[in-house]
């Protein structure tokens, strides 16, 4: 399948409210419409999560974070624009986003992704798609497709065809917590 048709694929089942299995710029992940309520409640049940620990989103542009977060502190800026790793930063003030979604502080999880796949996929859907690695909750990340688990495949309603062959080694994205107030906290 063609990387174009793939997407557009991936793009019409999302809108539909589907959930989907993908690969990003770290991770594998299980993604879906970040703003959709239903279509985020069904990525914490295929991972057997508690919906009060929060799924990161990924975005193709700063333009499309300002959409969703009331006033970005300029040092999330500097710190997307200096990072050598996907580093996800977590912001106050999120809006625009399924309620499901944003931690209790008001907060939400988001990553500029520079891949060329899941960025021509966050471009094409025009809005944030939730980023959370594809795997249950407490088991190991799949870094490649070839270890996800079966369960997970048949969970899901469109599997991605793009970088399926790829065996190499992947790993999550950097977790920084900026809050309003300038303090900085790193999770991960």
């Amino acid at each position: 399948m063609k990387t174009e048709d793939d997407i557009k694929k991936a793009v019409e089942v999302m809108k539909k409210g589907g959930v989907i299995l993908y690969p990003t710029d770290t991770v594998w992940g299980i993604g879906c419409d970040a703003t959709n309520a239903d279509a985020v409640a069904k990525v914490y049940a295929i991972k057997h999560r508690d919906d009060s620990k929060a799924l990161i989103c990924l975005v193709d542009s700063d333009a499309r974070i300002q959409r969703y977060v009331r006033n970005v502190p300029e040092v999330a800026w500097d710190l997307l624009e200096l990072a050598e790793k996907p580093t996800t930063v977590i912001l106050d003030n999120a809006v625009n986003l399924a309620p499901n979604l944003i931690a209790e502080d008001g907060s939400i999880a988001m990553r500029i992704t520079r891949e060329s796949f899941s960025k021509e996929l966050c471009y094409r859907f025009q809005k944030p798609i939730v980023s959370t690695s594809a795997n249950i909750s407490g088991e190991p990340a799949a870094q490649n497709y070839c270890d996800i688990s079966e369960e997970l495949i048949n969970a899901v309603d469109y599997v991605c065809w793009s970088r399926r062959q790829e065996h190499k080694p992947h790993t999550p994205s950097s977790i920084i917590k900026l809050s309003e107030n300038g303090e900085v906290k790193i999770i991960r």
